[in-house]
């Protein structure tokens, strides 16, 4: 490589992607449409090596992001933004990298096991009748939601708590989490009224996210009771009977770190 030593090296890149086609995140067996597998085929497509990608999040079937980092090591010869522009070039059109950096030698960054907390957004339409245009976007209920109900059932959940009534952990690992932000806000439209939960965690159990939005709006369309909810949360274990929200509400929106890597 024009005289010198083929380096390693690592980067580090934010992703946005409409899931509505995968299979999730992670890698799965062969011909099993998955972001990463896409992305990675990608990566060795531009620069003829075979790479595994990392990611912030292992987003579920259907779920979506604009914010999901990635990480890799290949040897590349040229700046990250004509490797950036490259990968652009041949994603997927419902993929794309929105930025590329190449890290530091010697960086031990990891866009899981470094970040500080994950931000996820859910959106809900609250609708007499079917919303076509964001079928792939948003849940769709029919029923009207009582914002204070909501409000009050988000403000529940802020702090470090068992979560275990919400999901299930990578094997071994403890159920308590701790959620910074966890709050509703609604908008009204012409023939419907959108609601959006944002909630900030260090980090999520496996479908974490759409159990808090599913059982919040039992809460919400006066199908349970608010210290039936409390109960649910100290409890630290599933209930099977309670909602669970659908993925294609759910993205994504931002993973941050403390220090800079």
């Amino acid at each position: 490589m024009d005289g010198e030593r083929a380096l390693i090296r690592r980067y580090r890149g934010t992703l946005s992607y409409d899931g509505s086609a995968y299979q999730g995140f992670q890698r799965q067996k062969a011909h099993v449409p998955t972001i990463q597998a896409a992305v990675e085929r990608a990566i060795e497509h531009v620069t003829r090596q075979a790479v595994t990608v990392s990611g912030a999040g292992r987003t579920d079937t259907g779920v979506h992001a604009t914010g999901q980092v990635i990480a890799f090591e290949i040897v590349w010869q040229h700046d990250a933004e004509a490797l950036l522009r490259a990968l652009n070039a041949n994603l997927p059109p419902d993929i794309a990298l929105f930025s590329l950096e190449c890290l530091p030698e010697g960086s031990t960054f990891h866009p899981r096991f470094s970040a500080a907390s994950r931000i996820y957004r859910y959106d809900v339409i609250s609708a007499a009748h079917r919303q076509p245009l964001f079928r792939d976007r948003a849940w769709h209920v029919r029923a009207p939601l009582d914002p204070e109900a909501l409000a009050q059932a988000a403000a529940l959940l802020i702090g470090d708590h068992d979560f275990g009534a919400f999901g299930q952990p990578p094997q071994g690992e403890s159920t308590r989490r701790t959620i910074y932000r966890s709050q509703w806000a609604h908008e009204r439209a012409a023939n419907a009224t959108w609601w959006r939960y944002t909630v900030e965690a260090n980090a999520f159990l496996q479908h974490m996210v759409r159990r808090l939005v599913g059982h919040m709006l039992d809460v919400g369309r006066g199908w349970r009771t608010l210290p039936e909810f409390e109960r649910l949360l100290q409890s630290a274990h599933i209930a099977p009977s309670w909602a669970v929200a659908p993925p294609q509400g759910l993205t994504l929106i931002e993973v941050t770190y403390t220090t800079e890597c």
